[in-house]
């Protein structure tokens, strides 16, 4: 297979972009340094489309691997014809691979192998011969013989009928037919496994959907209940279709020999065939839904990670607290810990008259402007309490209930003792709590992405996986932005581009003994950064107020002289850098392409150049609608009307829809249904994590505590 042009066919690309991509990959460059940093040989791919291709680059030389093994294997045999030979490399897919591959597998005992052993093997060719004027019980007498434990011609001819069907059960053309027939008119069932079945499950109590059909979702759900023995899940086609295409492969008449051997189908498909494909439709929507459901996780995690950073605020976190009370931590504009505290607001009214001293005072002293409330237990408490407070207050004082999924996690972490080894674990958590406000991004690289919270079904998934592909988003979202050289956590520096965790902690170790840097030359200064690693990072640390100010920018150090070159032909002063109007007017006597030329930097280099001299150390995440921010009256479930119009945030998004903070203690579901006046078939078609939107109430079960919304306009 020449697996380059089999992907530039599948991604619809050129040869000449494969051919560079695939060889930048093998020569260990990381996906943000090729989509930043190599466009000109890639074509400008983005890191979703390279991330991807490269996922698919393993699989095709996995597969290729595996054909070369059983070619092997099976040529050892002395059983290789040109008609497998051609199969195998006809082959697309790892299962059809290895469908050819079965009849030529080291077999455990099996009644057909047994049969083989009782010698017949001649018999049951006799029989598939289906000569019209074979007597079959009457062949079958020269097969008897008691020493081969053939006691009777009765055995003799089951043993050659189960001979047939395992024969026919590895047959690899049928297979496929039978897989494509399931997945095309197959149905999935579920009932309850016992009358004490868990009723978290009730809807699959009596279920069925066809198996082309199900939703990802779905699939995971039924897998959950059936590995939590609460469901029953079955796989089934139509009464007598899967028989009727295995009798169709061998039955060529009716005569006794067809007879039998139409039996044997029967039996194959009932017996070895259908449950072994059951297992692998099964498997393979399982694999689906899994790979759906990392889609969607990955997705939820990079908008909630890049959702834009609260900047030049003085921010108060609160992880609130019912028995242990509500701890509270100050963060400067840095994320420098100013002042900590622990109060009660729901014990007594004393407490909470002295909390709210306690808490006024601190607003005060050291300006507090935003204040960060944990959603956990005692949540809608601290936020009426927040309400009230900020009415008291001097000055303006925004808030804002922000998710802390994994805070405690981080809170334990061997990092956060790091970082605050005088703090007890509750303060270090109400700190994550403020700084996650601040910069979502440097806070919540801290934590195990699963821990995060905005997936669906992620225990379920295939742990390598599932790290690899979170930690690709993590990776991505970390070079989109840059780092602060000089501040980032090693946390943080640790995903940049060509850094590991070990190189990670020396820059902050060469940091701590040698000062701040002030030139990017620097970190091969830094022990075990050599030249390789550093082509890779030095483009996304930057440099505040160092040396050289193209080291503020994400301009990569091997364009800095393309990048004065342009700087020097369109008379742009150092001074001038970051004003957008002025460097637009000088760029207007100078052609691109003839600098280009000069300099050897492609286009795409010398545009991505432009837009950095334009907006030095720009983040992206600037560019995004602000969180909303609140300060007015709290609502609780009891007070929703059906018909209610809100504005809130998107919390989550599944595969049936989205789940939205509207200012009460629950998030409500917009149903994939009611997300939009049109048929919707991926809710990400239409909103976002950290999406602000507008939504009416539906419907609101207090019992349950659960809310109905939508997003399609009355009427």
């Amino acid at each position: 297979m020449d697996i380059n042009e089999k992907l530039a066919k599948e991604f619809k690309l050129r040869r000449e972009q494969v051919d560079n991509t695939v060889a930048l990959i093998d020569d260990d460059k990381t996906i943000p340094f090729i989509a930043r940093y190599r466009k000109e040989q890639t074509g400008s791919l983005d890191d979703t489309i390279l991330r991807e291709l490269s996922d698919r680059l393993t699989y095709l030389r996995n597969l290729e691997k595996r054909k070369e093994e059983i070619v092997s294997s099976i040529t050892e045999q002395e059983k290789m014809t040109n008609e497998i030979a051609a199969a195998i490399e006809k082959a697309e897919t790892l299962v059809e691979v290895e469908d050819i591959y079965r009849p030529f597998k080291p077999k455990r005992k099996t009644r057909g192998s047994v049969a083989r052993e009782k010698g017949l093997e001649p018999l049951a060719e006799i029989i598939l011969a289906q000569n019209t004027a074979t007597a079959p019980e009457k062949e079958a007498e020269a097969f008897v013989n008691a020493e081969k434990g053939v006691n009777s011609v009765e055995e003799a001819v089951q043993g050659a009928l189960d001979i047939i069907a395992e024969d026919l059960s590895d047959n690899a053309e049928l297979r496929k037919k039978l897989r494509e027939e399931i997945f095309a008119n197959g149905v999935i069932s579920s009932t309850a496994a016992s009358e004490e079945a868990n009723e978290v499950y009730k809807n699959y109590f009596e279920y069925s959907e066809p198996v082309g059909k199900i939703a990802g979702h779905r699939v995971l759900a039924l897998d959950r209940g059936e590995k939590e023995d609460a469901l029953k899940v079955t796989v089934t086609l139509s009464e007598g279709i899967g028989e009727k295409m295995c009798v169709k492969e061998l039955v060529k008449n009716t005569s006794v020999c067809g007879n039998l051997v139409r039996s044997a189908c029967e039996d194959s498909f009932k017996r070895l065939i259908f449950p072994s494909i059951e297992r692998e439709v099964r498997s393979e929507l399982t694999a689906n839904a899994a790979e759906g459901a990392i889609k969607v996780f990955a997705s939820n995690l990079k908008q909630l990670i890049m959702a834009p950073p609260v900047k030049n605020t003085v921010t108060l976190g609160l992880d609130p607290g019912y028995a242990h009370g509500c701890k509270c931590a100050v963060v400067d504009n840095t994320g420098k810990v100013l002042d900590t505290a622990i109060v009660y607001l729901t014990r007594s009214k004393n407490e909470a008259e002295t909390a709210k001293k306690v808490l006024s005072n601190m607003i005060e002293k050291h300006h507090v402007s935003t204040i960060a409330i944990g959603n956990g237990t005692a949540s809608r408490e601290t936020e009426q309490f927040t309400a009230e407070l900020i009415k008291s207050v001097s000055h303006k004082v925004q808030y804002m209930v922000v998710s802390e999924a994994g805070a405690s996690v981080y809170s334990a972490s061997k990092l956060a003792a790091e970082e605050f080894p005088d703090y007890d674990v509750s303060l270090r958590s109400a700190v994550s709590i403020a700084r996650r406000l601040q910069d979502p991004l440097a806070e919540l690289v801290k934590i195990d992405p699963k821990a995060i919270g905005v997936g669906q079904y992620q225990h379920d998934m295939p742990k390598a996986r599932l790290d690899d592909a979170l930690k690709g988003v993590v990776e991505d979202c970390v070079n989109s932005v840059g780092v602060d050289l000089n501040t980032a956590s090693y946390s943080l520096l640790s995903y940049i581009s060509g850094i590991n965790s070990a190189v990670a902690k020396n820059i902050v170790a060469y940091r701590e003994e040698n000062g701040e840097f002030t030139d990017r030359k620097q970190l091969l200064k830094v022990k075990k950064l050599g030249a390789k690693a550093y082509e890779q990072c030095a483009g996304f640390l930057r440099i505040s107020g160092g040396k050289n100010p193209l080291d503020n920018t994400g301009i990569h150090p091997e364009s800095y002289n393309a990048a004065k070159l342009l700087m020097e032909k369109s008379g742009i002063s150092e001074g001038e850098l970051g004003n957008a109007d002025k460097i637009r007017e000088r760029l207007k006597s100078v052609k691109l392409r003839d600098v280009s030329e000069e300099t050897g930097a492609g286009l795409p280099t010398l545009n991505d150049i432009v837009k950095e001299l334009e907006k030095p150390g720009r983040d992206p995440r600037d560019e995004l609608p602000p969180p909303l921010m609140r300060s007015g009256d709290v609502m609780e479930l009891k007070d929703l009307k059906p018909g209610m119009e809100l504005v809130g945030t998107v919390r989550n998004v599944v595969d049936y829809g989205a789940f939205v903070d509207i200012g009460v203690h629950e998030d409500g579901l917009v149903h994939i249904s009611q997300l939009a006046d049109r048929f919707v078939r991926n809710p990400f078609e239409v909103v976002k994590v950290n999406d602000v939107v507008k939504v009416r109430v539906l419907d609101v079960d207090l019992k349950r505590g659960r809310i109905s919304l939508t997003m399609r306009k009355q009427g």
